[in-house]
């Protein structure tokens, strides 16, 4: 399973990107998907992720109300809408896939290479 996330750059706080992860390989509408993102110096945390049909989503504190995951089980693609975005979201973001349970766990068994956000104030 391959994941390449796409869709990064710069942008002033307060506009929006939307990051997308291609996903080939292995059976796409089975698997759960997550973003996570890494800022300089941090650990990598949890963004946002959503069950294999698209019925549930969950995001972490504090993105919520700013940023929605969706996803294409037709095109194999995960999309992550980030709106009002602020300095402190400047990270690389990774998207990652797994079985059904990993949306339980938070624990993916496959990821892709990040794509770079900066967020300029």
């Amino acid at each position: 399973v391959q994941l390449q996330a796409s869709g990064g750059g710069v942008v002033q706080a307060g506009g929006s990107l939307r990051l997308s992860c291609a996903v080939s390989g292995g059976t796409f509408s089975n698997y759960a998907m997550g973003w996570f993102r890494q800022a300089p110096g941090k650990e990598r945390d949890f963004v946002a992720a959503i069950t294999w049909s698209g019925s549930s989503t969950k995001y972490a504190d504090s993105v919520k109300g700013r940023f929605t995951i969706s996803r294409d089980n037709v095109k194999n693609m995960v999309y992550l809408q980030m709106n009002s975005l602020k300095p402190e979201d400047t990270a690389v973001y990774y998207c990652a896939a797994g079985p059904p349970l990993r949306y339980v766990t938070g624990r993916y068994d496959y990821w892709g290479q990040g794509t770079q956000v900066t967020v300029s104030s």
